[in-house]
């Protein structure tokens, strides 16, 4: 876990090696280890995730960005998840509506997360 401080957001980096994201309970502890530190973004590495979370009939990607916007925190998803969206025309819609809005963001690696943050800010 680290943070940083990009174009005025703060970002908080949750560990590569945590455990497996797979629950809305797994969202609402990731936002407790935010807690009192002011975080604008929470990014999250893309393996972090069950593959349900990919398949979005699971509804836990929902859940899992509904938490976030509950709590007023952006959540980015780093990593190369194109097996998933391979799979997937609804990911695929998903992730491209979800990077066009802006507030929450797909980005495959740190220069793209950079880019996209300053654009939308």
């Amino acid at each position: 876990m680290s943070t940083e401080n990009i174009t005025g957001l703060n970002l908080y980096f949750a560990v590569t090696d945590g455990p497996a994201l797979a629950t809305e309970q797994d969202a609402l502890d990731l936002l407790g280890e935010t807690y009192g530190k002011e975080i604008d973004v929470i990014i999250v590495p893309a393996h972090r995730f069950t593959p349900e979370f990919y398949a979005l009939s699971s509804r836990l990607a929902g859940h899992f960005f509904q938490k976030m916007q509950n709590y007023r925190v952006r959540l980015v998803i780093l990593g190369d998840i194109s097996v998933h969206i391979a799979a997937s025309k609804a990911l695929r819609d998903f992730v491209g509506e979800t990077n066009r809005l802006g507030h929450h963001l797909f980005a495959n690696d740190r220069a793209e997360l950079e880019d996209r943050l300053r654009r939308k800010g």
